[in-house]
């Protein structure tokens, strides 16, 4: 059955974001794919039409908030309305706070929360004059855990969590919902891109989940309407445990997990 409502999807060429992609194009959901390399979104519109989808790419940089607002600014240009929308897009970066470089941090907190903000604002704005549309917004499990060695990380997770609960209940009384998807370590990009691969938790790949489990944990909670799901059981357990652990304890757990590995030899 052909649908024609659009899901706008940001990070959308690797990782969860693509999986998710894939998932949207097999019910029928015509696509707007957000990147910063128009290569990697040409080759992956083409994967993506096979499934008889309309699939616009936009190319934008979202780690400057500017380009935020262009993002809405040109799928209002092309006369698409998006009904659902996926902040999928964000990065971490590895160190001790006190050694990082301070405008690598400030543009993770630009893309992790900055561009969020904007995107989600200027988008649901149009779901909230048409009373219809769905937001998935990517947190983690790291957002309900002080993150040593990825404290600025951690920090913006926990705002996305927050934030997703808050605007979620200011809009009980419509037909839109705002769902918060919380994976965990994920064999992605991920670790590589925050420069984190000597990091303990990083070792083993083995370990992690697939990028496929957790985008289809995340598409179904979205799709039934929920305020979050932290993908697998294992993490699962973590963040039950986190909840009855002190944040001293557990900021201390997550440094033993997140340190090189190289500190323990």
């Amino acid at each position: 059955m052909e649908n024609n409502k659009y899901a706008l999807i940001t990070g959308a060429t690797e990782g969860i974001g693509l999986e998710l992609a894939k998932l949207f194009a097999a019910d029928k959901y015509n696509l707007v794919i957000v990147a910063r390399d128009q290569q990697q979104l040409a080759n992956t519109a083409v994967q993506l039409r096979q499934q008889g989808i309309d699939v616009v790419t936009v190319v934008k940089d979202l780690f400057n908030r500017d380009e935020a607002f262009a993002l809405y600014d040109e799928v209002k240009s092309k006369g698409i309305e998006i009904d659902v929308l996926v902040n999928n897009a964000g990065q971490g970066v590895y160190g001790l706070f006190k050694d990082n470089d301070i405008e690598r941090e400030l543009n993770i907190i630009n893309l992790n929360i900055a561009s969020l903000i904007i995107i989600t604002k200027l988008f649901l704005k149009d779901m909230v004059s048409r009373n219809q549309g769905r937001i998935l917004q990517l947190a983690s499990i790291a957002g309900t855990v002080p993150g040593p060695w990825q404290a600025v990380y951690h920090g913006t997770k926990a705002f996305v969590l927050s934030f997703s609960e808050a605007i979620r209940n200011e809009l009980k009384d419509t037909n839109i919902t705002v769902t918060a998807l919380l994976p965990g370590a994920t064999d992605t990009a991920f670790f590589d891109k925050a420069g984190m691969l000597e990091a303990k938790i990083a070792q083993d790949r083995e370990a992690m989940s697939d990028p496929a489990d957790v985008a289809r944990d995340g598409y179904e909670a979205l799709m039934a309407g929920k305020d979050k799901v932290v993908s697998g059981f294992k993490n699962k357990v973590m963040v039950a445990m986190g909840n009855v652990t002190p944040d001293t304890a557990a900021a201390e757990m997550m440094n033993q997990q997140q340190k090189p590995a190289d500190l323990d030899k």
